[in-house]
Order: C-alpha cells, then structure tokens, then sequence
C-alpha cells in the first residue's frame, strides 16, 4: 500500500469515528462525504438546532502530493493529534488554515 493509500484510509477511520458520535441536542446529522478519487473528506453538520438552521463544515481534508492538506478543523481537539498518533509524520500534515507564511511557525508542514 502506498502512503496516499495508508493516508486515505487512516482520514477515513478517523473521520468516521467523529462522525459516529451522536448529538445530544437538536435534530442535527453529521455527514461524512467522500471523494477517494480526489481525495477529499468533508465532515459536516446539517438539521436543525429547535429553530436555528445548522448546516456547516466540520472539517475538510484534502491528500495532495503525498501531503495531507487541512483546510478546515472545526473537531474540538483538532484532527492533528489524531493523525500523528495514526503515524502520519507532522510534516506530511499541512495547515492549510494558516497563511503561507505562518505555517512554518506551527510545528507541520510547509507546504
């Protein structure tokens, strides 16, 4: 298996297992999109929270050059950790939420 493959799979699980956790309020439903062909996760958030409307990006994952892109972490601890600790190296991990020219402040990937 080459490492986009173990990269895919390893988003995958963990995002899976997020979205598996049930909310204790409202009528709001996780959904988990994939694109394995491109290789984006998306993670998100859609119902009804009584009379406010929910329907939002939780967390989008994008494997690009061997790298995997983070272009938005709304998971309360961050998928970070959880990918280090899957053995993702923090340099194949890019923040793609931070500007260019801090991400070589955040301990992962440049780019």
């Amino acid at each position: 298996m080459d490492r986009v493959e173990d990269y895919r799979d390893i988003v995958y699980r963990i995002l899976e297992a997020h979205h598996r956790i049930p909310f204790g309020h409202g009528e709001i439903e996780s959904k988990f999109i994939v694109d394995c062909d491109r290789n984006n996760f998306v993670l998100m958030n859609a119902g009804w929270d009584g009379q406010r409307r929910i329907h939002g990006c939780v967390v989008h994952v994008e494997i690009i050059e061997g790298k995997i892109w983070i272009h938005r972490d709304g998971i309360e601890d961050g998928i970070t950790d959880e990918l280090v600790a899957a053995g993702v190296p923090k340099d194949k991990i890019i923040l793609a939420f931070h500007a260019p020219y801090m991400r070589q402040h955040t301990g992962y990937g440049i780019s």
